[in-house]
């Protein structure tokens, strides 16, 4: 764990992708490259259909994504979604034909054992690939962990652009398919390029934001539990302390917050005036899901006590 107080520019050749390489890649073991995506599951599907074949085997976070679930079962992909979060359930998961493990760095309910399933992949033969969307390389750098490739989706932190991007070790890199036909738009590159210039900051801000907004909102009667790795009884919380960056603020446990309400999560995410700007809640079973942004924590707070008050009432 240590400070990142990085400001990327773009390098001379390779553009968007070169350049969160060089955030991802800045103290890996070895030298990295990247490659742009129209979309994260563009980027996820490449990785995918690169690197699987029939009759292999791949682990995938539960509920599983969309392009595993519904298209690789017919190539002859089978697949197991499993908590990716909890090292043992991996484990139990892995057949003698997997080929990727594939895991989210930073989730609402867990934080992954890089370092265990880096062992675990080596063990058994498969690539570790690691989701950081949630993260950035602001929060944690999955490749300093042992990790083979990293995922991004640029629309929900890295930038407000629709994109995907992969970096890794280039003997990787270059074998990564082009074929899907699904490059990122060179218009959207500029505003991405430009808004890692900024990424810092505004990582330091959401992760900041998002434990003070925690430790208001958990102590609202209408609240049943809160989920963020910054509180000490989170499952995830010395992991994260191991493994993510800090600063000034302290350690970055990112800005994904669950909250379950004693009442209806859809009602609450109704009821929500501010949010939806920066900051965006959406339900998912009983709890609220939020992605802190950019605004002043008393308002969030004030926003969401107001449409907590409203259900008790």
């Amino acid at each position: 764990m240590r400070e990142n107080t990085r400001c990327v520019r773009a390098p001379a050749e390779g553009g968007y992708a070169a350049a969160v390489a060089a955030l991802e890649g800045a103290a890996a073991p070895e030298n990295v490259a990247g490659k742009a995506f129209a979309s994260g599951d563009a980027a996820l599907a490449a990785v995918l259909l690169t690197f699987l074949r029939g009759g292999t085997h791949v682990i995938a976070p539960a509920p599983g994504a969309g392009v595993i679930a519904n298209v690789l079962g017919r190539f002859g992909v089978s697949a197991d979604f499993v908590d990716t979060g909890n090292l043992s359930s991996v484990r139990q998961a892995v057949r003698g034909n997997t080929k990727i493990i594939y895991v989210e760095t930073l989730s609402d309910t867990a934080v992954a054992d890089l370092r265990g399933l880096y062992r675990l992949a080596r063990e058994t033969g498969a690539m570790l690939v690691v989701d950081s969307t949630l993260a950035t390389p602001i929060v944690c750098r999955p490749l300093e962990h042992g990790a083979d490739l990293v995922l991004h989706s640029t629309g929900t932190l890295l930038g407000d652009r629709e994109g995907g991007v992969v970096v890794g070790r280039h003997d990787l890199m270059h074998r990564l398919t082009d074929d899907l036909g699904a490059p990122l738009s060179r218009a959207d590159e500029p505003a991405l390029l430009g808004a890692l210039e900024t990424l810092t900051l505004r990582i330091r801000r959401r992760c900041a934001t998002a434990m003070e907004f925690v430790a208001a909102v958990a102590k609202h009667p209408a609240v049943v539990a809160v989920g963020y790795p910054g509180l000490p009884h989170h499952p995830g919380h010395h992991l994260a302390r191991q493994l993510f960056d800090s600063g000034p603020e302290g350690t970055r446990f990112g800005s994904r917050v669950s909250i379950t309400p004693r009442g209806d999560a859809d009602d609450l995410v109704k009821s929500l005036r501010l949010i939806g700007n920066s900051t965006t809640a959406v339900r998912r079973g009983t709890a609220v899901l939020f992605t802190i942004g950019l605004e002043d924590v008393e308002d969030l707070v004030a926003d969401v006590t107001r449409a907590l008050d409203s259900q008790a009432g």
